[in-house]
């Protein structure tokens, strides 16, 4: 985004915020925020529901949506409310918070990095062969450093929208393929709970659009120039674009496993992604196979550039924060000591400072030492941990900041955002509890 203490604004970048139809050409952010928050573990989740249970719980992926959609909302609302990022926020609710953010991020980024790696790898095996999954991994990995590295804010942002509109509409189209059951579609709009369909349920509702990457939201409204309250409407719009495709994207998967995949006994691993595509290639030539597999490309490689920009802003923002006052002090210290917008941007993130890069390093390198055991995967007990204990945090914390003194009165929460918030926060500890125990027991 920047290669020095000033943010590169794009000269067609408006000061203001824009109205009518140059409200869609300055989308982005949210379309970011997609790309990262979906990757291989919501198309496997997806998939593994509609294979069990069909279409009947459509209506909890679509219940996911709408409860990320106010997640992300608080926080894009925090930050052009407060004019700080939410590591500003957490620092002033107390060391507690920080202190959990900065242990949580570096373990997940290790587990992560793994997962990330070989999510990219799998399509890249199917499609070209001639290497195992763990090498195309490790070339993806460091073709996503050397992208991540060397990219500004502007060309990134329309390398992942072209990334976006490839994964939409390849999975979109072969949802559309498969001809789905337009009255069981509809059915499952209906809320009902199959047997032991809950722990999918769950899996469903706070799994859509991503855990760690949500937080990262901020950043790429400031990078974009978006500065006060008057960006809010021009948020949500933003916000929402991203996350209908979210919700579109994810509807259209659950399709695509109830149709072909229903009563097979699939375990949840990214290869039952590859088994999809045998089926697809078997009933509708190897097109379709090869069609499903540049989307499942498309998805993984979109959701680790981000990351690897998004959650590496998130560090650098965390390195920063943790030489800061806290509690009372950062209540003082938060008049005047500060620059604010594109300017406070610049100065608390820099994206080519050592925190950030290490951290891209930190991605990149040691994990993949992960790659050389049998199944890289079997960390998904960790990962699944991992992004399970972030959600409440982020909900809990959203709650208490939006509705404090250190939000402007014109952004802090109404009844709906606080009603959204506490169900959000009410289930994502749910969430939590019911895996630790099915993990556990």
């Amino acid at each position: 985004m920047t290669h020095d203490a000033r943010v590169q604004r794009d000269p067609a970048q408006p000061l203001t915020p824009p109205t009518g139809a140059a409200r869609l050409r300055s989308l982005g952010p949210g379309i970011l925020a997609a790309a990262a928050g979906v990757g291989a573990g919501d198309l496997v989740a997806t998939m593994v529901a509609g294979a069990e249970y069909g279409t009947a719980l459509l209506w909890a992926a679509l219940l996911g949506t709408v409860l990320k959609l106010a997640l992300g909302e608080g926080v894009g609302r925090w930050h052009l409310a407060s004019g700080t990022t939410l590591l500003d926020g957490w620092r002033r609710l107390g060391r507690w918070a920080t202190g959990f953010f900065a242990v949580y991020i570096v373990i997940w980024g290790f587990v992560y990095g793994a997962t990330a790696m070989s999510a990219v790898g799998l399509p890249l095996n199917a499609l070209f062969g001639g290497l195992s999954v763990r090498y195309w991994a490790m070339i993806a990995g460091v073709v996503g450093l050397a992208l991540v590295w060397a990219q500004r804010y502007q060309v990134f942002e329309k390398f992942m929208t072209a990334l976006v509109a490839l994964k939409f509409v390849t999975v979109v189209s072969v949802a559309v393929l498969v001809s789905p059951d337009l009255g069981a579609l509809a059915s499952g709009l209906v809320p009902r709970l199959p047997a032991g369909s809950t722990v999918y349920v769950l899996g469903l509702i706070g799994g859509v659009g991503g855990t760690i990457t949500m937080a990262a939201y901020g950043y790429w409204m400031f990078a974009k120039g978006w500065k006060g309250t008057g960006w809010l409407s021009m948020m949500r719009l933003d916000n929402a674009v991203g996350y209908v495709m979210t919700g579109v994207f994810v509807v259209a998967m659950l399709i695509v496993g109830s149709t072909l995949l229903l009563g097979q006994d699939l375990t949840e691993s990214d290869q039952g992604l590859l088994t999809l595509g045998e089926v697809l290639g078997a009933d509708y030539g190897q097109w379709a196979r090869i069609l499903f597999l540049v989307g499942f490309l498309a998805v993984t490689t979109s959701s680790l550039l981000g990351v690897w920009n998004g959650v590496s802003l998130l560090f650098a923002d965390t390195v920063r924060t943790v030489r800061l006052p806290h509690g009372r002090d950062a209540e003082e210290a938060a008049v005047g000591d500060e620059p604010a917008g594109d300017e406070a941007y610049a100065a608390r993130v820099v994206e080519r400072s050592w925190p950030y890069r290490g951290y891209l390093l930190w991605l990149t390198i040691p994990p993949m030492v992960l790659l050389f055991i049998d199944r890289p995967f079997g960390l998904t007990l960790v990962y699944g941990v991992l992004g399970s204990v972030f959600m409440p945090f982020l909900a809990i914390t959203l709650m208490l900041l939006l509705n404090s003194r250190r939000v402007a009165a014109g952004g802090r929460s109404g009844w709906l955002s606080n009603v959204l918030l506490g169900a959000s926060s009410a289930l994502f500890l749910t969430l939590l509890v019911t895996d630790l125990y099915q993990r556990l027991t």
